[in-house]
């Protein structure tokens, strides 16, 4: 029954529920909540290592056995087409949520045991090892079994990134509406969050309109370069579009993104290679609501976000969304390490982000894996191209 009951309508009852118990409820309650919140948030921490490990090292590893030349176009394309959108989120944001954000700010990001409810206890679950570390340790490995053709050590680590899968999509998702009902019962009980939902508001619709400008950069790009019309090749991509609006995931989207891309006129083998893999590399839709949601907490923390910080971050995060796995809200889960690390984001500021990208998660999906059939064209037209230049020769 639980399964029915979708990953977005869970959030937002958790979101309505917390607000409406957080108004009514007694202190001892509301502690009771945040020491659950405190416990799941240490268990983060300690987990996002193990996701860094387990999604990239085993990713980078498969990705250096591809196809040669194609593998290397199509992760390139991949590449620049996320930092393109990463870096019209930033635009974007920098244009118009300072004045979504004017007037709000939330000064108790930085102190939240200022208006937060302390929990009863607390349960130290301390990281293996730092986020920049199991980064380092993941491209050493990933790079190294790629180059040794290590075929045992790989097959240890894909059956390490199994293990993660099930912890995140048997135990950490279903957890976190409950995670999220914690953390708004409390911001409702210290009179914090009413100017947080206007404000995740107009993020929200900023947001599915950054994803439909990039779809069109992407399909006006790939239709000039392989002269096709852009919109008849974003008509035949529609039924990928609603299939990822339902499912969430653009691994559970392959087969009709697959049947979608070979209408467009690509190559039989072509789209069989690309679109799987990059149903794994590609999440420009992901990338513009992690940096716009990004920029919108920083601004609620009264900051104001700068190119010096956020564009490393981008950068990172391209490389990063290889570790998104194909469950909802993977990629979310993927960049918290960079978001602690990079831009130096607390408990409260990432469960924040959370509720926010998973309240969206089924339109940047889906905007992922539209995208894919436009990089597709691009990828079929650039190989064939190559090959026709080899046969004159």
């Amino acid at each position: 029954m639980l399964r029915k009951f979708g990953l977005l309508p869970r959030i937002i009852t958790a979101i309505i529920l917390g607000i409406l118990i957080g108004s009514i409820s007694p202190q001892w309650l509301i502690k009771i909540f945040s020491t659950f919140n405190g416990i799941f948030g240490n268990f983060l921490g300690f987990v996002i290592p193990l996701i860094i490990i387990g999604f990239i090292a085993p990713g980078i590893a498969e990705m250096g056995k591809g196809a040669g030349k194609m593998l290397g176009i199509t992760t390139l394309i991949a590449y620049g087409s996320t930092i393109t959108a990463g870096l019209l989120a930033f635009v974007a944001g920098l244009a118009f949520l300072p004045s979504f954000i004017s007037g709000y700010r939330l000064e108790e990001m930085e102190n939240p045991e200022e208006f937060l409810q302390q929990p009863f206890f607390q349960i130290d679950m301390p990281p293996l090892m730092g986020v920049m570390s199991a980064l380092l340790l993941s491209f050493i490995l990933g790079i190294g079994m790629a180059v040794i053709k290590g075929d045992a050590l790989q097959q240890v680590f894909v059956n390490f990134r199994q293990i993660i899968e099930k912890l995140i999509s048997k135990v950490i998702i279903p957890l976190l509406p409950f995670h999220i009902f914690g953390i708004f019962a409390n911001m409702t009980y210290g009179g914090q969050v009413a100017f947080i939902l206007s404000v995740f508001a107009k993020v929200f619709a900023l947001i599915i309109a950054l994803h439909i400008t990039m779809l069109f950069i992407q399909y006006v790009t790939s239709g000039a370069i392989a002269r096709k019309n852009p919109l008849k090749l974003l008509k035949v991509m529609l039924p990928a579009y609603f299939t990822a609006l339902g499912t969430q995931s653009s691994a559970a989207t392959i087969p009709v993104t697959l049947r979608q891309v070979k209408q467009t006129g690509v190559q039989e083998k072509v789209a069989d290679f690309t679109v799987p893999l990059l149903a794994t590399i590609h999440l420009s839709g992901s990338t513009i609501t992690l940096v716009s949601c990004a920029m919108g907490v920083i601004l609620l923390n009264g900051q104001m976000p700068d190119f010096a910080s956020i564009f490393p971050f981008i950068l990172m995060l391209g490389i990063t969304m290889i570790a998104a796995p194909g469950v909802p809200g993977g990629a979310v889960m993927a960049s918290l390490g960079l978001l602690e690390s990079m831009l130096g984001f607390n408990q409260t500021m990432l469960t924040l982000m959370i509720a926010l990208y998973l309240a969206q998660d089924s339109f940047g999906t889906a905007t992922n894996v539209t995208g894919d059939g436009a990089l597709t064209v691009l990828v079929n037209k650039i190989t064939k191209s190559k090959k026709e230049q080899a046969l004159s020769a």
